[in-house]
């Protein structure tokens, strides 16, 4: 017998943030491609298409700003990590299509959506 894991009152929150930032982009015309794609190099919260566009995105959620906002805390090291889940990503498809890392801030309950939040070198 399998023991079914729970998700901490975390990951449930988190979950909650990925699907209202999902919801929020899709009626913005995005059409979404794939949910928490994991590698063991990294992970990418939500992956998304914006015409020939392949956007990455990072779901990121804050109560509020007291401790720095949503932004903020995307270090360079997470940067690095979603950059590399993002190559491992690519690696799969036959044709390289334009991409972008975007991010969905969640702060209370407004949503801001930043495009080309940040850009990646070939290093990472």
């Amino acid at each position: 017998m399998t023991a079914i894991a729970h998700p901490t009152p975390a990951q449930a929150t988190g979950g909650e943030a990925e699907e209202q930032a999902a919801r929020f982009l899709a009626r913005r015309g995005l059409q979404l491609v794939a949910r928490n794609y994991r590698t063991r190099l990294g992970e990418i919260d939500l992956i998304a298409r914006e015409g020939a566009t392949l956007v990455f995105v990072e779901v990121r959620l804050r109560k509020d700003s007291r401790f720095g906002g949503a932004v903020e805390s995307i270090t360079a090291r997470k940067r690095r990590r979603i950059a590399a889940a993002a190559r491992q990503y690519l690696m799969h498809m036959p044709r390289v299509p334009a991409c972008r890392f975007d991010v969905v801030c969640i702060e209370g309950d407004e949503a801001t959506w930043i495009r080309g939040a940040f850009a990646v070198d070939s290093q990472g």
